[in-house]
């Protein structure tokens, strides 16, 4: 009698995968180091490992491949999340990251160049996206095929700079650009509603000449569908907003503002992982 046929794997299931290392190895990162933007970094796993694992043309072995994709991390101070995801692929040994944070460590508490994969350093918000830009521009000059994406959070879109960057795009019809936006609607001391609003928020990208799409930023599937579609409109940059939740993972972190700064201890890093084993 002939064998029932196996089920297909989910095809997310890569991407998902390394979601959840992702989530365990930042947690820990951050707990030895005693750093935070834990929130942050949770929040970004699920668009970090879609790029990096069913998106992005990147070569680990060859960092600085000519024809890579490039990505830009804006919200600089989520690294966590970029460089587990680096050592995972294979850009360096995953050993590494036990030295985030330390002295003379190339893992710095905001994300580094000096780290193969990484393109540009970011820490002050608002010159993730003007960057981009300029990649985008330089690729679209060169004729070359590769896609520049960059991922910003919603409350550094306060900084007029992105606003400047995303005429800019526009006007040049700068279409390899790919723009995301994690919006869990959380920034470092409250809310973003409460602190600078943002809706109509598509609406607003569309008026400034940008090709928009929404999705649920931890559905793997329809971050694949979206960012691998892009661009969407020809001679227009595309922009992602990334509906997301602050801490995604772990119960008593997620939608919790403290964890923009907190940091874990033994206990609670144990409690979190618990809670991703049984996910």
């Amino acid at each position: 009698m002939a064998a029932p046929p196996t089920a297909d794997p989910p095809r997310d299931a890569v991407s998902r995968d390394l979601a959840l290392r992702i989530r365990r190895r930042a947690l820990a990162m951050v707990t030895r180091a005693r750093a935070s933007h834990i929130g942050s970094a949770l929040s970004i796993a699920d668009i970090v490992a879609v790029l990096y694992s069913a998106v992005m043309r990147v070569d680990p072995g060859d960092p600085y491949w000519p024809d890579r994709d490039r990505f830009i991390l804006s919200k600089g101070h989520a690294c966590v999340a970029v460089y587990a995801a680096l050592a995972e692929r294979g850009f360096f040994p995953p050993a590494l990251l036990d030295t985030y944070g330390d002295d003379h460590s190339p893992l710095m508490a905001h994300i580094s160049h000096r780290v193969p994969g990484v393109e540009f350093s970011t820490g002050a918000l608002g010159h993730g996206l003007p960057f981009g830009v300029g990649k985008a521009v330089a690729g679209q000059r060169r004729g070359a095929s590769w896609r520049t994406f960059v991922l910003l959070s919603d409350g550094e879109l306060g900084e007029g700079s992105n606003w400047e960057a995303c005429l800019f795009a526009a006007h040049h019809r700068l279409d390899r650009l790919v723009a995301i936006i994690d919006y869990n609607k959380l920034q470092s001391l409250g809310t973003v509603e409460q602190t600078l609003r943002l809706e109509p928020l598509a609406d607003k990208f569309a008026a400034f000449g940008w090709a928009v799409r929404e999705v649920d930023g931890h559905d793997h599937a329809a971050l694949a569908d979206a960012l691998g579609a892009a661009p969407w409109a020809a001679g227009k940059p595309s922009m992602l907003i990334a509906h997301t939740t602050k801490g995604k993972g772990v119960s008593f972190m997620e939608n919790r503002v403290e964890w923009h700064y907190r940091n874990p201890d033994r206990a609670l890093l144990a409690a979190a992982l618990a809670e991703l084993a049984d996910a």
